[in-house]
This record gives structure tokens, C-alpha cells and sequence, in this order.
């Protein structure tokens, strides 16, 4: 027996390969921002740039022409519109529902993909509505409930609750469904971690500085691989269309487990540490980045992923083409 047959040249590895990575599978993270310059880079984030609107939506433009399905949508929010109690993340007229509006009219053949979540909304940093030292579940799935009508109001396709919040699910769809939004899908963040991954994305929306303490209240435990199960039981359960983890690589034994136990939708987000790790290693010649972006990217659907969220998928979108 001698496996290196199925190896000898470029056509037989393409033919016998069990995985492929397509453009379909990519879905671009992307960060909208009220500054009023067209394009601020982060330098945390080499190659990613907070947006006007209208700079989103010519690279949505572009995305749609690659073939991208979907892009996802955060928030860079001016300093005088955050507060204690997160009331910019549920205004009609904020910078994501603008931005929501303008890409269904330009490109109405994408989807878009929008975070529910208070955390760049307010002053304090957290993904809820506090009460001294406590982040307050159930008042903050309320509001989330609220933002997440609203931003299906203004025509997104998915909204993706991140909060981590108990019963949030459950809320936002009977929200969706009782106002006539019953189409509208939810991607649940259902297995979101309390990683040391999320830093670069914390600069680029504005939240490193605010943050006071930590999330391990509400984010899950690195640890834990039973009760992500569970998250993702009770999210479904609730009316979740599709399921997240976050972060990716470091997960990858978590998205197996749920898709091999729930064979539903599953998606991975490459965050923004990932990304930004890989990019520094390669400006540093010390790895070749489209190597292993592409490495990295193909883990995530042999471990069972149906799409990865990333700040790549433009420039890898454009490799795929030109392979």
C-alpha cells in the first residue's frame, strides 16, 4: 500500500482532496464607522479599515462580485453617542441601519449579516445594561430585542445576537416574528468565548479603552466543551437558525462536536486576533500568510463549518478566483 500515489501531482491531490474551500463559504467582516472619513485604517488590524457608508458599500460591491454571500456589519461609534444604557444601538436613523439601507439598495443581491449587541454603545464597554458591577440579563435582552426588530426594519437579512445573554434567542425571535419579521434569520453567537482574541476588533470599534473589567460574567469558558453544547442546545431550541463559535482556530475541537451532535447550520468567526496574528507574521517574513490563511480557513471546514465570518475574505476571495 502506498498512500504518496494519491499525491504525486497537483490533478490527483485536487481530485482526491475530502475538503474544499469555496468563495460561498466566506462571509466579510466588515466595520462601519460615523467618523465621516471614508476610510480610517487600523493598525492593529493591517489591511482593515473603518468605513463610511459609502466606502462599505463600494467594497460591497466588490464582495458581491467575487461572489461572496454575505458580508457583516460592526460598528465604529463617535465617543458622544455611547452611554450607560446603549439607546444609539436601537435609533432608526444610527450608522449601522443607514448602512444596512444603503447596501439593500445598491446591492440588493448580498447578504447582510448584523450584530446585535450593545457593547459599542456603551460607555462602560459590556455587551449589557449594567447595575453597579452587574451586567443585568433579562433588561438587556429586552433591548436587544428592540435592536434587533429595528435593524430588520431596516432590511437585514440575519440578525446575530453576541451578547451571550440567557434567553436572548428566544426574545429577539418573538420580537422578529410578532413585528412581521417572521423571514428575517438569527445566527446565534452561541458558543462565544472569553478569549484573548478579541483585542485588535476592540480597537478597531472603540471599546479598548471603555471596557472596565472583563466579560467572563457572560462569555464562556475557555474550558468548557459540554456547557458550549449546551448553549448551542438551548439556542436552537429557542429559534436559531444557524450557530457561531467565536473565536475559530483555538475551537475547532467545539465546532466538530456541534455539528457532529446538531447537524445544523455552523459557522466559525475567524476573530480578529486570529487574523491579526497571522498578518504580523507574515509582514515579519517569518510565515507565509497566504499560506496559512488558506491553511487555517480549510481547518475550519474540515472540522465541519458551513462558513467562516473574516476580515479576509475579500483578498482571499480574489485567490480563489485567480486559482
Amino acid at each position: 500500500m502506498r498512500l504518496r500515489r494519491l499525491r504525486k501531482t497537483d490533478w490527483m491531490r485536487r481530485m482526491v482532496a475530502e475538503t474544499r474551500l469555496d468563495v460561498s463559504d466566506l462571509i466579510w467582516t466588515c466595520i462601519v464607522s460615523d467618523s465621516g472619513l471614508d476610510r480610517v485604517d487600523v493598525p492593529s488590524l493591517p489591511g482593515v479599515q473603518r468605513l463610511s457608508v459609502k466606502a462599505l458599500v463600494e467594497e460591497a460591491r466588490k464582495a458581491s462580485d467575487l461572489g461572496i454571500p454575505a458580508l457583516a456589519i460592526f460598528p465604529n461609534i463617535s465617543p458622544e453617542f455611547k452611554s450607560e444604557d446603549a439607546r444609539e444601538a436601537a435609533n432608526p436613523k444610527g450608522i449601522v441601519p443607514e448602512a444596512v439601507r444603503a447596501i439593500k439598495k445598491a446591492v440588493p443581491e448580498i447578504g447582510v449579516i448584523v450584530d446585535v449587541a450593545l457593547d459599542p454603545y456603551t460607555s462602560h464597554g459590556h455587551d449589557g445594561l449594567m447595575e453597579g458591577e452587574t451586567i443585568l440579563n433579562d433588561p438587556t435582552v429586552e433591548a436587544l430585542a428592540k435592536v434587533g426588530v429595528m435593524l430588520a426594519e431596516a432590511g437585514a437579512d440575519i440578525v446575530a445576537p453576541s451578547d451571550m445573554m440567557d434567553g436572548r434567542i428566544g426574545a429577539v425571535r418573538d420580537a422578529l416574528d410578532d413585528a412581521g419579521h417572521a423571514d428575517v434569520s438569527i445566527m446565534s453567537y452561541a458558543a462565544k468565548f472569553a478569549s484573548g482574541f478579541y483585542g485588535p476588533y476592540r480597537d478597531a470599534i472603540g471599546t479598548s479603552t471603555t471596557l472596565k473589567g472583563d466579560k467572563r460574567t457572560y462569555q464562556m469558558n475557555p474550558a468548557n466543551m459540554n456547557i458550549a453544547l449546551r448553549e448551542v442546545e438551548l439556542d436552537l431550541t429557542e429559534g436559531a437558525d444557524m450557530v457561531m463559535v467565536k473565536p475559530g482556530m483555538p475551537y475547532l475541537d467545539v465546532i466538530s462536536a456541534i455539528k457532529q451532535e446538531f447537524a445544523r447550520p455552523t459557522f466559525a468567526f475567524q476573530v480578529s486576533g486570529e487574523y491579526a496574528m497571522m498578518k504580523a507574521a507574515g509582514a515579519n517574513g517569518w510565515l507565509d500568510y497566504d499560506r496559512i490563511m488558506m491553511e487555517t480557513l480549510m481547518s475550519f471546514k474540515r472540522a465541519g463549518c458551513d462558513g467562516i465570518l473574516t476580515y479576509a475574505a475579500l483578498e482571499v476571495a480574489e485567490k480563489l478566483k485567480s486559482a
